[in-house]
């Protein structure tokens, strides 16, 4: 039995180190460098070459290297009825979390404003914050991300409220679903971050329609897809101080043109998509888990719906 690492641009170093360290008895493999194709029971993958992985007669699983799968499920080769399992990497759960609550808090305390007075050395007396209690910040998504920074935004004592397709139960926030749900969400959300899955139903939720719902001067965090916004219409929020300010790490276009406005907008923050990045030497932990479960008879997860789109 074999595991192959079959991606155009992640670096293997690492997963040859982490599966040394952790799995020394499984055979290891990077592609193109395959071997015999009929050993590969298992596949991890990140922008693989589309149609590659039909070529495995013996393939087991795909198991993706990101908590995004809507570029994999573009390749119209995928083969049938091999399951899809989605990364669930606590590092990456954890990293998500301290972008969204480092943006959330560089908003609430007011930085943004902080950092143009520096700019021109003008000292304002009592520049004013109120306690976290007072502010409500509502995510779009509350899935294993969106749910991990609902609950330690909730444990900082702000007011947490998240949209989701499914109801949830997280201790300290608000649940809403449906459209109703989401113009109730946007009309209450003083920061709103985004941290839904791209799928074709929320491709372009955040348009000219859903930032007009939002308090005048709200503040928008996006660390999930650059699909997700239509950045003509956040432009023109911006501009018109509908949005106050803006984070994003995700874009339509990556990497971002130098040419593009929102490298040189007065009210945007750009990060280069590193809000959280897999590592290695954790998310082999869900892995081999899940190669554990499917060699015991039991389901492996979490398993992509095609359907569904994640």
């Amino acid at each position: 039995m074999a595991v192959l690492l079959c991606s155009r641009t992640v670096d293997p170093e690492p997963w040859r180190a982490a599966f040394r360290a952790q799995a020394p008895e499984i055979d290891f493999r990077v592609w193109p460098e395959t071997g015999p194709v009929e050993d590969i029971e298992f596949i991890l993958t990140w922008l693989h070459p589309p149609g590659e992985l039909r070529r495995y007669p013996r393939l087991k699983a795909v198991l993706t290297l990101g908590a995004g799968v809507e570029k994999l499920l573009l390749d119209p080769d995928l083969p049938p009825g091999i399951p899809i399992v989605r990364l669930v990497d606590r590092a990456l759960t954890a990293g998500m979390s301290e972008y969204a609550l480092l943006h959330v808090l560089r908003y609430h305390r007011q930085m943004p404003e902080l950092e143009a007075m520096q700019r021109r050395a003008e000292w304002i007396d009592e520049v004013e914050s109120p306690p976290a209690w007072e502010r409500r910040v509502g995510l779009l998504g509350l899935g294993v991300l969106g749910g991990d920074a609902a609950a330690k935004l909730a444990a900082l004592g702000f007011q947490v409220a998240g949209w989701s397709l499914s109801k949830k139960s997280i201790s300290g926030v608000a649940s809403y679903t449906g459209e109703e749900g989401l113009a109730k969400l946007l009309a209450w959300s003083q920061i709103l971050v985004c941290l839904l899955p791209l799928t074709s139903s929320t491709r372009g939720i955040v348009n000219a329609r859903t930032l007009a719902l939002l308090p005048r001067g709200a503040f928008f965090i996006n660390c999930a897809r650059g699909g997700h916004v239509v950045e003509s219409d956040l432009l023109a929020a911006l501009d018109s101080g509908q949005i106050a300010h803006a984070t994003l790490d995700v874009f339509a276009e990556e990497p971002l043109p130098p040419s593009h406005p929102f490298w040189r907008h007065p009210r945007v923050t750009v990060t280069p998509h590193n809000a959280s990045l897999t590592w290695a030497p954790t998310a082999i932990e869900h892995i081999l888990a899940n190669m554990k479960r499917h060699a015991a008879g039991e389901p492996m997860s979490p398993l992509v719906d095609p359907k569904r789109e994640y």
